[in-house]
């Protein structure tokens, strides 16, 4: 029998978000070139230390040094596809957690194999739009690039399914974000369909989840955390903003304003 998830609880978003603020983690970002700009702004803007490491060598080691690795492959070619490999690698080593963005899986023959055999390495959570997720579930998806036609809740099937079978918390992102870990799910509510139109929110959301995910304690509630304060800060920025320009701008300093209280 499906049933909808409850809403996360304020106290527990509150508190895992007290703990990030404590940790300031290193999070090595091997992502997509389009979004770099932004997902560091939104880690240092949160109070987290990004890190753009890309040649293989280099970001085999680094990731050893860094707290939690994201790979977004949303601009693969071989090189860099070359650097995450060797990066999961070293974070596996290491026992440090990593995140996998699988953008546009499904639509790509490419990358929907070179996520497959990501998935094999074991990420500690998976970010991704209904028709990302589904497709990496190995369901037939309606995406368009890295747009979804398809609804989260619709997905949550898929992404239990997937949590389940690879190990990894799974956030499927939309109206709704829903965060589970096969058994048990939290629905995050917020932000607005202004975040659509800024290029980067969900790869810089995937960053968040990253940072997130480098924290002790329940990974399923610091996931569902990282979804809820992109949320409720992308709801606050459409509030006070006058379109997409002059969306990152306030977006950033919500991030950076926000406190533990706020989420409560």
């Amino acid at each position: 029998m499906f049933t909808r998830p409850d809403v996360l609880p304020g106290n527990r978003a509150a508190a895992c978000f007290s703990l990030f603020k404590s940790h300031s983690p290193l999070i090595h970002c091997l992502t997509n070139e389009v979004v770099q700009e932004l997902t560091a702004n939104v880690l240092l803007a949160l109070g987290a230390s990004p890190a753009m490491v890309v040649e293989p060598q280099e970001a085999e080691q680094f990731s050893r040094v860094a707290d939690a690795l994201l790979i977004n492959i949303g601009t693969l070619h071989q090189p860099r596809a070359e650097a995450m490999l060797a990066a999961v690698e070293a974070a596996n080593q290491a026992g440090k957690p990593w995140v996998l963005d699988p953008v546009a899986v499904g639509g790509l023959e490419y990358r929907t194999r070179f996520a497959q055999h990501l998935l094999a390495m074991k990420p500690a959570a998976i970010r991704g739009n209904a028709s990302e997720v589904m497709a990496l579930s190995g369901l037939q998806a309606s995406g368009r690039g890295v747009d979804s036609r398809d609804d989260s809740l619709a997905a949550l099937p898929a992404a239990r399914a997937l949590a389940r079978s690879s190990g990894a918390i799974v956030a499927v992102t939309g109206a709704v974000d829903y965060v589970t870990d096969g058994e048990r799910d939290w629905a995050v509510t917020g932000g607005d369909p202004l975040m659509t139109r800024v290029v980067g929110t969900g790869c810089a959301l995937s960053a968040v989840v990253t940072a997130f995910c480098s924290l002790p304690g329940e990974r399923l509630d610091n996931v569902a955390t990282a979804c809820r304060v992109m949320a409720l800060c992308g709801e606050r920025a459409t509030a006070s903003c006058h379109g997409p320009g002059s969306f990152t701008a306030v977006f950033l300093d919500a991030l950076y304003h926000l406190c533990a209280e706020e989420l409560q």
